[in-house]
């Protein structure tokens, strides 16, 4: 048997304070006392994570694979790590015989650098000159250890390298741990968002100091949440590009909820509450809100768990534990902040609020007219079918290019023209060829020089591979490894192709013959086989994130298509955005150099944006069912629910698009990405969701939104939810 929960308004009485309520009401007693706390732990957490030093590294192995198999082999037998090896690249147009002097006057400066274990000149190695003798390289192996190497090294080593250019001499360092020491340069992304945030924050609430409480929040909950993951990265792996994604995602949250119980404490103040009590009444509303939205994120986040892919897992925990800094910045640090500062925030919106009623004529209206969004929402009601099939027809049209999408992870052929790094790819591929940017590591397990030399000759026979190197012994000599170089480059799909093709069609059959194993790595591969276990691998994960967080939203709501209805919509809004993704960075528009989308941003996209976007539903949604539950008119609850939210909404989204959008100003191509998708994803979700498709969908739905099947309602908690 089926039922709808609309009650009396007499059972909407507001209800006496409950525990969020007693935290908010402690915080303002002691509001100098919690935010000197605060303070404290966000500067102990600091020192104590610059004291023990950095601690991130990298970790883009997908365990079980044909690469990974490749790198323990080697690992096993004492071969050096890929990632302690660069190159100097160099090229003279006259040659690199009338340059030798000058180059062999830079290659004894650079072996004097610190972190420089060796280093071997073009004249010294097989294969490292051109044919036309113009383009050389010169090999320098980095001091071997498992901690990362030190960034002041690998700039002098970047400094030195460039000094030396000139006069027909063009000099370039090529390797993935001088390109990480050249984009670690950064830009101005963090400040860009925050001043961006600010503005929008001042012109909304039209204070200041009103702006900075909401701000202030943001900042130290980040604060904090960094230092303390600088820390836990000496316990378990977290990457090295973790600190500006938990920045990315903690400066917008952070706002984003502090500015959600910060409206819901202005609403009470027109409506005729004392400062202590509209915190208080806040919290008990809006903060029960955050707290809803930000477990979602967290439960979207930890669904990443469920890939096992290495350093991603320590991002996942890293920014679901920013997420839970920031909840618990917003429901303890927020209402001290209001009682510091409550008297003349409450001043500045009574006076706007005086003018804006003697401006329209409306001195015995109420605190909030949201006349606008009222239209907007009546509007939306005359033809809701019409409003939801355009809607649908535009997130599906930017979705479509996700079809098309291709995972991997970027090279220096996609860095800024004129870098270092995207130097020596370019003088590489001049040189030697574009595959001599991305050479397969191939692993026989028989160290013997009869099985060496059996694999090179298949692999020379093999069609797509322009030249091979060796066999080497590798470490101990119990292995042998013959390098491939593919026709092609790192990020053509043809390369991609070409290692399915060795594994399947020549190592394959190479085994069955000689019983011996040979293994395919190196980064090429590995990104293959990274890329092959994210899409693997990810039904599984979008069935436990959305199956949690609608199971969420149902306990949340008490109504069975509401869930439903958020889950479709939130999936449509995260296509939308990786579609934009796909088109600026693999397809190359805007001028944007085309490469593969990174095989992190979809999955951590998805954890994100899923989450955010129950942000703005359960704000949106919760303040309907606070109107259903006193009124019992459906059609009310559509029109007084948008007209209510509509406002904070719009200024929330416009916070979280500009601090997203200002890391696309990141050197780094995937935090470039990250920030394009979650810009796009909050502005498709606050303007075309939100605004549209959400009421239209409400509307058509009426009474049976809040239907819940009678099984169902008598099984399910009751969550206290009132609205935002």
């Amino acid at each position: 048997m089926a039922r709808t929960e609309a009650v009396p308004a007499s059972s909407a009485a507001t209800p006496p304070p409950g525990r969020l309520g007693r935290i908010a009401a402690g915080s303002m007693r002691h509001r100098g006392t919690a935010l000197l706390l605060w303070l404290v732990l966000v500067a102990a957490l600091t020192a104590g994570a610059q004291a023990a030093g950095d601690g991130y590294r990298n970790d883009h192995s997908p365990p079980g694979t044909d690469s990974q198999a490749a790198a323990d082999l080697l690992a096993a037998h004492g071969a050096g790590p890929e990632d302690r090896t660069v190159r100097v690249l160099l090229k003279n147009a006259d040659g690199l015989d009338a340059g030798q002097d000058r180059i062999t006057g830079l290659l004894d400066q650079v072996k004097g650098l610190p972190s420089v274990d060796s280093v071997r000149g073009p004249w010294s190695q097989g294969g490292a000159v051109s044919r036309d003798g113009t383009i050389g390289y010169a090999t320098v192996a980095l001091d071997d250890g498992d901690g990362p190497l030190p960034a002041e090294d690998l700039t002098r080593l970047l400094e030195t390298v460039r000094e030396a250019g000139g006069d027909g001499l063009v000099t370039a360092v090529g390797g993935e741990a001088t390109r990480g020491a050249e984009e670690s340069g950064g830009g101005a992304a963090e400040g860009a968002g925050m001043l961006a945030a600010l503005v929008i924050l001042v012109l909304f609430l039209g204070s200041l100091v009103a702006a900075a409480v909401p701000l202030v929040t943001a900042v130290l909950a980040v604060g904090g949440a960094l230092g303390l993951i600088g820390l836990a990265a000496h316990l378990f792996t977290v990457a090295d590009f973790t600190p500006p994604v938990m920045m990315l995602v903690g400066l917008g949250v952070g706002v984003d909820y502090a500015l959600l119980i910060f409206h819901r404490h202005r609403t009470e103040l027109l409506a005729g509450a004392d400062r202590h009590h509209a915190a208080v009444r806040a919290m008990e509303v809006a903060g029960r809100t955050v707290l809803f939205a930000g477990g979602t994120v967290i439960i979207a986040l930890l669904g990443l768990v469920v890939l096992g892919l290495g350093a991603l897992q320590g991002v996942a925990l890293a920014v679901a534990l920013t997420v839970l800094v920031t909840m618990a910045a917003s429901v303890t640090l927020l209402p001290a902040l209001l009682a510091l500062a409550g008297a003349r925030i409450e001043r500045r919106i009574r006076a706007r609020e005086a003018k804006r009623r003697a401006r329209r004529g409306e001195a015995g209206a109420g605190p909030a007219d949201g006349g606008r969004r009222a239209a907007l929402a009546t509007a939306v009601g005359r033809r809701p079918l019409s409003v939801l099939l355009a809607g649908a027809a535009v997130l599906v049209a930017l979705s479509a290019p996700v079809l098309g999408m291709r995972l991997g992870f970027a090279d220096a052929g996609t860095d800024p023209a004129g870098s270092s790094s995207r130097t020596a790819y370019d003088l590489t591929d001049e040189g030697f060829g574009p595959g001599f940017n991305g050479p397969l590591v191939v692993v026989a397990e028989g160290g013997d020089a009869t099985s060496g030399r059996r694999l090179a000759t298949a692999l020379g026979e093999a069609e797509g591979v322009a030249a091979v190197q060796g066999p080497f012994p590798a470490g101990d000599g119990g292995i042998a490894t013959v390098l491939a170089f593919p026709e092609t480059g790192p990020q053509d799909e043809a390369t991609a192709q070409l290692v399915r093709e060795l594994r399947a069609d020549v190592l394959a059959p190479l085994t069955e013959e000689t019983g011996e194993r040979y293994r395919v790595g190196g980064p090429t591969a590995a990104a293959l086989d990274f890329a092959d276990s994210v899409s693997g691998r990810m039904p599984l994960f979008v069935a436990v994130v959305v199956g949690l967080s609608t199971l969420l939203l149902l306990v949340v709501f008490r109504s069975l298509l509401v869930p439903l209805k958020a889950a479709v919509l939130n999936l449509l809004s995260i296509s939308a955005a990786l579609g934009v993704v796909t088109l600026v960075f693999q397809n190359g528009w805007f001028g944007v150099t085309g490469g593969p989308v990174e095989a992190f941003v979809p999955v951590m996209v998805f954890a994100i944006v899923f989450g955010l976007s129950m942000d703005y539903e359960v704000f949106l949604v919760s303040r309907m069912r606070e109107v259903w539950l006193r009124a019992g008119d459906a059609r009310q609850a559509v029109g007084e629910g948008l007209a209510a939210t509509g406002k904070v909404i719009t200024a929330a989204a416009a916070i979280m698009i500009v601090v997203f959008a200002a890391f696309v100003l990141s050197p780094g191509r995937m935090l470039q990405q990250f920030g394009l998708a979650l810009a796009v994803a909050v502005l498709l979700d606050a303007v075309v969701i939100r605004c549209l498709i959400v009421p239209a969908v409400m509307r058509l739905l009426g009474a049976r939104a809040w239907w819940l099947p009678g099984p169902l309602a008598r099984v399910l908690p009751r969550s206290g939810t009132r609205g935002g």
